[in-house]
């Protein structure tokens, strides 16, 4: 039985179901109580209901699915982190697979589809209505990470010559609109789109005023080629609520909603984070242990490789290690703080380059800020190092050496954290993934050399 603390904390994690709920939830898996946790769940968002699921571990995952198979909603499966969903999939019944996927709109089933093996492909593809199936593999058959692969195929379209009234009339006589949509894109006699207009502006005006009167400014279309992360720039950028998708000969072939380009912001910056820290971008706490150990590996291997560099600078200084222990004791304070500021800078300089705001034009200004910025922190903490270490060894000219070597190692740090990314992004490297190991080895190269250097000059 899970302890009220455990129950506290899962709740924390699953937001919107409370340590009770959670408990009742448990007690009708251990219980095999499917009426139990129907009427747990009920109340339940499908977003919750999926991270129920990535709480579980996998023998209670299947008692969950086989006790609950019949209330599974589509929406669930489109939000279980990928990396249970296989399994989740294996695990429905196929009936209720079927089912669930009927319910997705087509740019979710693309979602959940292209990160699928191919059997289990094919098999939900069969389940599909034929309309259905062939908007989905019309997406799919667009470039991986495209805004086509982003894209609903599911569009409300209205001649540009049509009026309120019209458009109000064909949407009651429509046998079928998509559940949610925000645009009524119009489209000239070729089915090229010219504009758009909010179902709140067609609502609010009189029947008679034409749909193009009534148009948005924001109107932008983007080819269905177009990368993701460009399309997710955009949405960012102009604020937009949906964005139509075109082909190469300008025709309408689909939509981009918001919540899709913000998902796409959010997995990017979780990228970002990741490859910072030398980690996968598709790593997982539900990663097998041998997948996150190799996963893990290279990365290290480089930081190892690295600090044999750094510890190759040292060596030089043997004699000078040996003649004064001072030395060896303040040496990874310098280090330290010129690591932590290099990936300070480095980090900004990545966020920045991610989101457009550090480009050619600016990058000089960016740098000489970064840098003066990196002076005026080494000079003050430099000032504070001088002082613990003149009272500290009683040495007047070690407190000025550790003083001119903490301002000369920040500044760098600075000058390399803004420095690097940019030349690794110019050569078409993802600085996020190769920024930090090089960063933390000029920091750390610059930082020994500059403080066991001047030590040798003015101390000995």
């Amino acid at each position: 039985m899970e302890q009220p603390e455990q129950n506290e904390d899962i709740a924390e994690v699953l937001e919107e179901i409370t340590p009770d709920q959670w408990q009742v939830i448990r007690a009708a898996i251990e219980a095999e109580d499917a009426i139990g946790l129907k009427t747990a769940l009920e109340p339940v968002h499908p977003a919750d209901i999926a991270d129920v699921l990535e709480q579980l571990d996998t023998d209670q995952r299947g008692n969950f699915l086989r006790l609950y198979a019949a209330e599974f909603e589509g929406e669930i499966l489109s939000e279980i982190d990928e990396s249970i969903r296989d399994e989740v999939i294996e695990a429905l019944p196929p009936d209720v697979l079927a089912e669930a996927v009927r319910e997705l709109d087509s740019d979710d089933l693309v979602d959940i589809l292209e990160d699928l093996a191919q059997p289990e492909r094919d098999f939900i593809l069969r389940s599909l209505e034929s309309e259905d199936r062939e908007a989905v593999q019309s997406s799919m058959a667009w470039p991986e990470g495209s805004a086509g692969r982003l894209m609903q195929s599911e569009t409300v379209t209205a001649p540009e010559h049509f009026n309120v009234g019209q458009m109000i009339d064909y949407m009651r006589a429509a046998e079928w609109l998509p559940d949610q949509f925000y645009h009524v894109i119009l489209v000239d006699s070729e089915g090229h789109p010219t504009g758009y207009t909010t179902l709140g502006r067609v609502l609010a005006a009189r029947r008679e005023v034409l749909l193009s009167e009534i148009s948005e400014d924001s109107f932008r279309t983007v080819e269905a080629s177009e990368d993701e992360a460009e399309v997710a720039h955009l949405f960012n950028k102009y604020h937009l609520i949906s964005m139509p998708v075109i082909d190469q000969s300008g025709r309408l072939v689909g939509v981009i909603t918001i919540d899709d380009a913000m998902n796409v912001l959010d997995e990017e910056l979780e990228e970002d984070i990741l490859r910072l820290a030398g980690v996968s971008e598709e790593s997982s706490l539900s990663d097998p242990i041998w997948d996150t150990t190799r996963g893990r590996f290279v990365w290290l291997f480089i930081n190892l490789l690295t600090a044999i560099f750094a510890s190759f600078v040292i060596a030089q200084f043997e004699e000078e290690l040996e003649a004064m222990v001072a030395l060896a004791v303040l040496m990874p304070i310098v280090a330290s703080m010129g690591g932590n500021a290099g990936t300070q800078s480095m980090t900004v300089a990545v966020r920045a380059l991610a989101t457009r705001q550090l480009t050619g034009q600016n990058a000089r200004r960016v740098l000489w800020r970064e840098v003066v910025v990196g002076m005026l922190n080494g000079s003050a903490f430099g000032i504070i190092m001088s002082l613990v270490a003149a009272f500290w060894f009683g040495v007047p000219m070690l407190a000025m050496v550790i003083a001119m070597a903490m301002m000369v190692t920040l500044a760098a740090a600075a000058f390399a954290g803004i420095v690097l990314p940019l030349a690794l992004d110019r050569m078409g490297v993802d600085p996020a993934l190769a920024s930090g190991p090089f960063v933390t080895t000029v920091t750390d190269v610059v930082g020994f050399f500059t403080f066991l250097g001047l030590a040798s000059l003015i101390l000995l």
